[in-house]
C-alpha cells in the first residue's frame, strides 16, 4: 500500500477546511501549527519535509489542542528539542501521550507502521516502557470510551479510504507491538 502525505491533505481538508478553518501543509523544514492571521486567512498544520508520519503526528497535536490552543503558534505549548535531560523527557512524555496515542489509531486506520517517539536520542537514557504503556492505556481507553469528534472523524476518513469496511480493534494495540 502507498502512503502518500498528498492524500492526508486532502482528506484533512474534506473534514476540517470548512468547520474548523484549517488545512494541513507539507514540505516544511521543521513541523509547526500557525494561526491564522492578517496575511493568511486559514489555520496551517504544517509537517516535515513530506513525511506520512510527520503529518500524522501533527494532526494528533492539533486534534488534542482546545479551541484556545489553535489560536496560539505550535499551540503555545513548550519544547526542548533532542538533548533532554530526564526531567525535561518526563515533561515531554507528559504532553506526548495523547497526541501519540492518536498517531497509533491514525496510523492503524491508514495501515502505517506505527513507533512511538521518545524524541531524544542524544539525551539523558531514560526507561522507555512507562511511557509505552501509558500510550497503550490511552488508546484502549479511546476505544472503551468513545474517540472524541475531531480526530474520529479523521480515522473513519482513514479507513474508508486505505482500508474500506475495517473497523479498529482494541487486541490491535498492546504493548508488545511497541
Amino acid at each position: 500500500m502507498t502512503h502518500d502525505s498528498r492524500d492526508l491533505i486532502r482528506l484533512f481538508e474534506t473534514c476540517f477546511a470548512a468547520s474548523y478553518n484549517t488545512r494541513l501543509v507539507g514540505g516544511a523544514p521543521e513541523p509547526i501549527y500557525l494561526p491564522a492571521d492578517a496575511e493568511e486567512p486559514m489555520h496551517r498544520i504544517l509537517f516535515t519535509h513530506d513525511y506520512f508520519r510527520s503529518a500524522l503526528h501533527e494532526i494528533a497535536h492539533w486534534c488534542v489542542a482546545g479551541a484556545a490552543r489553535r489560536e496560539q503558534v505550535d499551540f503555545g505549548y513548550w519544547y526542548a528539542p533532542d538533548g533532554r535531560s530526564a526531567e525535561q523527557q518526563s515533561a515531554f512524555e507528559q504532553v506526548e501521550v495523547k497526541p501519540q496515542a492518536l498517531e497509533w489509531l491514525f496510523c492503524e486506520a491508514a495501515g502505517h507502521r506505527f513507533r512511538v517517539s521518545l524524541d531524544n536520542l542524544s539525551g539523558e537514557a531514560t526507561d522507555p516502557t512507562p511511557f509505552k504503556q501509558r500510550v497503550v492505556d490511552q488508546v484502549q481507553d479511546y476505544l472503551r470510551n468513545g474517540i472524541p469528534e475531531r480526530p474520529a472523524c479523521f480515522i473513519d476518513a482513514l479507513l474508508n479510504f486505505y482500508r474500506p469496511g475495517t473497523s479498529l480493534q482494541a487486541e490491535a494495540f498492546t504493548l508488545g507491538q511497541l
